[in-house]
């Protein structure tokens, strides 16, 4: 990769590709010498609507700057669909190589005020949209023996937040199934990875400014623009990271995060077993120091992004 483009000649799917972060990795994977697929349904953020103009704005600029790339207005949340968006690729470079699953929907509610379609829906699109992309594009990368994918999840899922049970069951249901992937198709030589995004998008653009501790909130939100996510996924789909699979990584402004997985902490042993009762006096009370919080994500990341 040292001297040449990361992604040159390759062939990449990016998903909600029309704005904000999806956009801003269908043009550095262009810059960078990839063929592009820009998917985008064209929806509003809620998920209603639909419009191939978003994704027909990112080719014509990849076009004008003399890249290669074709717009696909499909729905990533069914599986015949999601299949056409890879068609797509093959029919229109021939080939894929790596796929990127930004494509998203936010339907907030506290959680006894949500409803059934509201967490169905989410669900839809984040975890089986996720989902029903890989699977597509599995059987061509086990034929050619290579191939990336770069899944994202969110700290709503791996940390925690108000309102978001939704987004942050579906968001956490992406790290099992990436990690499933990578562990599945290490042997042909494909890579999945997890990127977690801090960014200003209008998935996120509701949230209230009536005080000043909100508005100085959201104007560091607005400080973290979604071109900062671009190079570390197109850097995942590129040879240079060959190695790197089943990892999750966070990015904020500047800063990059490799994030923890789920592993054991601490432990208690009794040899003739538990009870009630030895749990309540012995068990529990020494499991208690290693509790893990009740937090949000601003709470462990707490600093101000640099």
């Amino acid at each position: 990769m040292s001297g040449g483009r990361a992604l040159e000649d390759k062939v990449i799917v990016v998903t909600g590709a029309g704005r904000g972060i999806g956009r801003e990795i269908a043009l550095l994977a262009a810059r960078e010498g990839a063929k592009v697929v820009v998917n985008d349904l064209g929806g509003t953020a809620d998920g209603s609507g639909a419009s191939l103009g978003p994704a027909e704005e990112v080719v014509e600029e990849i076009r004008a700057a003399n890249g290669a790339a074709v717009a696909n207005g499909d729905s990533v949340a069914e599986p015949e669909s999601a299949a056409r968006i890879i068609q797509t690729a093959l029919d229109t470079f021939g080939r894929v190589d790596g796929v990127v699953n930004n494509a998203g929907i936010l339907r907030d509610r506290i959680f006894h005020r949500m409803t059934v379609e509201d967490f169905e829906l989410v669900i839809k699109v984040h975890l089986m949209g996720t989902f029903y992309m890989c699977h597509a594009a599995a059987p061509h990368f086990k034929a050619q023996e290579s191939g990336a994918f770069v899944n994202f999840t969110s700290t709503s899922g791996l940390i925690g937040n108000f309102g978001q049970a939704n987004y942050a069951a579906a968001k956490l249901g992406i790290v099992g199934l990436s990690k499933s992937i990578a562990l599945d198709m290490a042997r042909f030589n494909v890579r999945s990875n997890c990127v977690s995004p801090f960014a200003w998008s209008r998935l996120i653009g509701t949230i209230p400014t009536e005080t000043e501790a909100e508005k100085a909130r959201v104007a560091r939100m607005q400080a973290m623009g979604p071109e900062k996510i671009a190079p570390l996924s197109v850097y995942l789909l590129s040879d240079g990271a060959k190695d790197i699979s089943g990892q999750i990584f966070a990015v904020r402004m500047n800063e990059i995060f490799l994030m923890s997985q789920s592993r054991p902490v601490r432990s208690v042993h009794a040899p003739e077993g538990w009870t009630c009762e030895t749990l309540a006096s012995r068990g529990i009370p020494a499991l208690k120091g290693s509790f893990v919080p009740l937090e949000r994500s601003a709470d462990v990341f707490s600093w101000d992004p640099v």
